[in-house]
């Protein structure tokens, strides 16, 4: 199982597949590298390079107790594509991964960037205040964050699941398929979540 360890000593288990110009992908909260296998498959047997990770806290990644934040989020990320010697990269983030994304290229610059696509992105600021009324309440992200069900599945599942009109309707027959990626701990997850809600990136996307 291929794993880079970083600086401060964290595991991160990641997948690179196919040979090419390199697209990284950034995977959403809660899930893990997993969760981009199909785009992956597909892309690194049409001449394209694609590396994906499991975020600390997540996947077969190093259960971490401190680092759940977008600055560390972006640091393993450069740690990654440096240890890898990636150039030229398109840089995919989805949700939490889009975030992840936009930091790193404000963090480490974009001389190993070609293009970046954030696809449903977390937003620079994602609570509600006076300088941001469009946001959510804090207490929906603290509800989501604590939340702890008897069946993990049942949580999770609406982050992966399909967001096609076939399986959102009532009259659908379809059946939801299997959670594609494996949870977090969670410490990681109330972290992160607690993180995003209550940080403010506007400052790193100007």
């Amino acid at each position: 199982m291929p794993t880079l360890t970083t600086k401060d000593g964290t595991q991160l288990y990641y997948k690179d597949w196919g040979t090419g110009q390199p697209i990284v992908f950034s995977h959403g909260w809660p899930l893990s590298a997993d969760a981009f296998e199909d785009q992956m498959n597909f892309l690194a047997n049409h001449g394209y390079r694609c590396i994906a990770h499991d975020r600390r806290g997540h996947g077969r990644s190093s259960q971490t107790f401190d680092g759940n934040d977008l600055d560390t989020y972006a640091d393993d990320l450069a740690e990654l594509v440096s240890a890898l010697d990636i150039t030229n990269a398109v840089h995919v983030g989805h949700s939490t991964g889009g975030g992840e994304v936009a930091r790193y290229i404000g963090r480490h610059g974009t001389a190993r960037v070609a293009k970046a696509v954030l696809l449903a992105s977390v937003r620079p600021q994602m609570a509600k205040t006076a300088a941001n009324p469009g946001g959510l309440p804090i207490a929906t992200f603290d509800a989501s964050g604590a939340a702890s069900p008897r069946t993990p599945s049942q949580f999770y599942q609406p982050a992966a699941a399909p967001r096609s009109r076939a399986f959102r309707s009532p009259k659908s027959r379809l059946k939801l398929p299997p959670v594609r990626g494996r949870r977090p701990g969670g410490r990681s997850r109330r972290r992160c979540s607690a993180r995003l809600s209550r940080g403010d990136q506007r400052a790193s996307v100007r």
